[in-house]
C-alpha cells in the first residue's frame, strides 16, 4: 500500500474519516453533537465533502413542520441531470419504439454523492420512511442516487429517536466532542459568513463552488477504490467470529436492552471490523473515533481489538434502553425500586463497555 495514502488516512479528523469509512463500506452514518454545535458540524461536512473528497453535496434541514412535499422538493432542487440524460426537447423526440427503461434513463435526475439530512428525527414518519426509501432501492421517482453515495444524518445526542426502521439502516454513528474542533471550518471564516445569511433556505449548497476556491482533493476516486478492494481480502478467523458471536448474544441477553439486537446489525458489526484499525492512542470511549483502516496497515485479518471498536461504533445508536417495568427480573421476585436503582444512570455506552468486560477474547 502507498505510503502517500497510509499517511493521507492518519491525518484526517474524526469528521473525515467518518464519511471515508462510510465511502468504503458503501453504506450511511449518524452524526451527533451539541445542539449549539450543529451549524458549525453541518458547516465542517460541506467543507469536507468540497476539499477533502471533491463531491458534490446537499443539505436537507428539517423540523417538525417539514413535510414529505418539502423533502421531494429539497431533493429535487438539489439534483441534477444522470449520466444519459437528454434535454427536455430530445425527450419529446425520444423514438416511440424505444423501451420504458431506455426512456427512464434518459430524463433521471441524479442526487449528490453526499446529502447531510439534518434532524430528520423531527420530521413526521412518512419524510423520515421517504430517506429511508433513498437509503435502500437508491432511487425515488425519476430521482436516483449516484454508486457513490453516502447520507449523513446530523442532529444532537439528546433529541427524540430516529425512525426505527431508519435507525437500523444507519451504518454507524458517532458523537463529535466539541474538544475535537472544526478543522476544516477554522479556515473558512469568510464562507461561514456567506453560508449564515442564507440560513432560511432548506436547501444550501456549499459556495466554494469556483475552480479558484477549491481546495485541492485529497482523496481521488482511486484512493477509494485502493481501500475498497483491499478490504475485500480481509479474512476473520474462527476465533475471531466466536468472539464476534458472542458480543451480539451477549448484548441481546442483557437486562437493559430492549428489543434486542438487529440481524441488519450484526451484518454491519461484521463489515466494519474488517476496516477499522486501533492505535495504541485511542481512547476506550465511545467518543474515541477510528484512526487507519486496517487495509492501510498491511493487515488482512480481523483482530479483537478491531471487533471492540467496531461494537462501539455500531450499536450506540441501535440499542434502545428498556424501562424498570419491563425489567425481566420482576417476573422472578425483584422490587421496582432496586430495579429502577440498578437502570439509573445506564446508557447504551455502558451496556456495549459491560458486554465487552465480560466476553474472553480469543488469544
Amino acid at each position: 500500500m502507498p505510503v502517500e495514502l497510509v499517511q493521507k488516512v492518519e491525518g484526517l479528523s474524526d469528521l473525515e474519516l467518518a464519511l471515508l469509512l462510510s465511502f468504503v463500506a458503501n453504506e450511511h452514518c449518524l452524526i451527533q453533537t451539541e445542539q449549539n454545535a450543529l451549524d458549525h458540524l453541518q458547516q465542517e461536512l460541506q467543507l469536507i465533502a468540497s476539499n477533502i473528497y471533491n463531491v458534490s453535496h446537499l443539505v436537507i434541514e428539517c423540523s417538525t413542520e417539514t413535510t414529505l412535499n418539502d423533502f421531494n422538493n429539497a431533493l429535487l432542487a438539489g439534483a441534477a441531470p444522470g449520466e444519459g440524460s437528454g434535454s427536455p426537447e430530445d425527450n419529446r423526440d425520444a423514438d416511440p419504439a424505444e423501451s420504458e427503461k431506455d426512456q427512464r434513463k434518459r430524463t433521471t435526475l441524479t442526487t449528490p454523492n453526499i446529502i447531510v439530512l439534518r434532524n430528520p428525527n423531527l420530521a413526521d414518519y412518512e419524510t423520515q420512511i421517504q430517506a429511508l426509501e433513498l437509503i435502500r432501492s437508491k432511487h425515488i421517482g425519476d430521482i436516483t442516487a449516484p454508486k457513490c453515495f453516502c447520507m449523513v444524518i446530523v442532529q444532537c445526542g439528546d433529541g427524540p429517536p430516529l425512525n426505527k426502521h431508519l435507525n437500523d439502516h444507519i451504518f454507524l454513528s458517532h458523537y463529535h466532542d466539541l474538544e475535537d474542533g472544526f478543522t476544516n471550518l477554522e479556515s473558512a471564516s469568510e464562507w461561514i459568513e456567506d453560508d449564515r445569511s442564507s440560513s432560511s433556505s432548506v436547501v444550501r449548497r456549499s459556495v466554494i463552488q469556483t475552480q479558484e476556491n477549491r481546495v485541492e482533493r485529497t482523496f481521488s476516486d482511486a484512493d477509494v477504490q485502493s481501500l475498497v478492494d483491499k478490504s475485500k481480502k480481509v479474512i476473520m478467523t474462527a476465533g475471531v467470529r466466536c468472539y464476534l458471536q458472542n458480543i451480539v448474544t451477549f448484548l441481546r441477553q442483557h437486562r437493559a436492552v430492549d428489543g434486542g439486537i438487529t440481524p441488519r446489525a450484526t451484518k454491519a458489526f461484521d463489515t466494519l471490523a474488517k476496516y477499522i484499525y486501533p492505535r495504541a492512542h485511542l481512547r476506550a470511549t465511545a467518543k474515541s473515533f477510528f484512526r487507519c483502516l486496517a487495509s492501510l496497515h498491511g493487515l488482512d485479518y480481523v483482530t479483537p481489538s478491531l471487533v471492540a471498536i467496531a461494537a462501539r461504533k455500531i450499536y450506540p445508536h441501535r440499542i434502545k434502553l428498556t424501562v424498570p417495568e419491563r425489567d425481566r427480573s420482576l417476573q422472578y421476585g425483584s422490587d421496582l425500586a432496586a430495579v429502577r436503582a440498578y437502570l439509573e444512570g445506564v446508557t447504551p455506552e455502558s451496556i456495549i463497555e459491560d458486554v465487552l468486560a465480560a466476553v474472553e477474547p480469543p488469544l
